[in-house]
């Protein structure tokens, strides 16, 4: 039996992205809207409701409005927007975190894809709080940086125009002031109590992301080496296949004492290193800001929520 996929926003990246994802995949019959009727609430009302599955990569207003259309009890929605990453009733699409997380996406009937940031930094701060290292109140400076494929259409455009300003050469700075649309869902998700101090970048490759938090072992509510955390978040990881904690310290890396953001590009892994020294310890993960930080990450929902291999049609 095919299951019948609606991708509400289609011509966006993340769209664009999970439709390559279902390439070769006789499971889904993948439903199309007509391009003169993208933005007719009616026929997307018609195809929401006459799907076993929807997507919506749309704007958090566009993705609300798109839920109200729902009215077939048996249509499962799994959203990529920022709207309903943090609303009760929704399952939040990181798996990994937890055996709950898990059993609440297979158990749901509506799915919040977590923001790429996010998923970088929860996949973090989630089990050094969950294991009592970090307390809720732990202050939190995260340093992230991006491709530049993760700002929209037009900031793909500036990266791509052959004319562009130098600047583009340069990492970008920007949200500065701290009130970036991902801070609510790392505090809600990791157990912090206070937001976190996010500093985020863009940089001229197309996809790719590493996500960087550095500690002051004095500040801990446990004090433990670099090591210590090591092995937790090896515990914590133990079996699952797409979050991968790699061996200790520089043994991890490609370099010696170097990472690069775009390693992970085209894929739906998620890489976790933990280095450091007697005074500091560092935390970074590497992932693709548009895999496990968006469309492979809604697959692997889909997956879950379907009940098969949650590996399916990803890498």
């Amino acid at each position: 039996m095919a299951y019948k996929v609606f991708i509400d926003g289609q011509e966006g990246t993340t769209g664009l992205r999970i439709v390559e994802r279902f390439k070769g995949r006789d499971d889904i019959e993948l439903i199309k809207i007509d391009e003169d009727k993208r933005k007719d609430p009616e026929e997307r009302k018609k195809l929401i409701n006459s799907s076993d599955y929807t997507f919506l990569c749309l704007p958090d207003a566009a993705a609300v409005e798109a839920v109200a259309l729902a009215e077939n009890d048996n249509v499962k929605i799994i959203d990529a927007s920022t709207a309903h990453r943090t609303e009760s009733g929704w399952a939040y699409g990181l798996p990994e975190l937890s055996k709950q997380h898990r059993e609440n996406i297979a158990s749901s009937k509506r799915t919040a894809v977590p923001g790429c940031y996010a998923s970088g930094f929860n996949a973090l701060m989630y089990p050094m709080v969950k294991s009592g290292i970090c307390a809720p109140y732990q202050p939190v400076i995260c340093h992230a940086i991006s491709g530049y494929s993760g700002g929209g259409k037009k900031l793909i455009a500036d990266y791509e125009d052959p004319a562009r300003d130098k600047k583009f050469d340069s990492t970008r700075q920007y949200a500065m002031g701290k009130t970036h649309k991902h801070i609510k869902e790392m505090m809600a998700v990791s157990g912090l109590s206070y937001p976190p101090a996010f500093c985020p970048l863009t940089a001229s490759f197309y996809n790719g992301m590493s996500v960087n938090i550095p500690l002051l072992i004095r500040t801990l509510n446990k004090q433990v080496t670099a090591k210590d955390v090591w092995e937790m978040m090896s515990e914590h990881y133990e079996g699952e296949y797409f979050v991968k904690v790699m061996p200790f310290g520089a043994e991890g890396m490609e370099e010696e004492t170097a990472l690069f953001s775009n390693k992970l590009a085209d894929t739906n892994m998620l890489e976790i290193f933990v280095y450091g020294n007697d005074d500091h310890i560092m935390l970074t993960s590497r992932l693709d800001n548009l895999g496990k930080g968006a469309s492979g990450a809604a697959v692997q929902c889909m997956n879950i929520m379907m009940g098969i291999d949650e590996k399916t049609g990803l890498i």
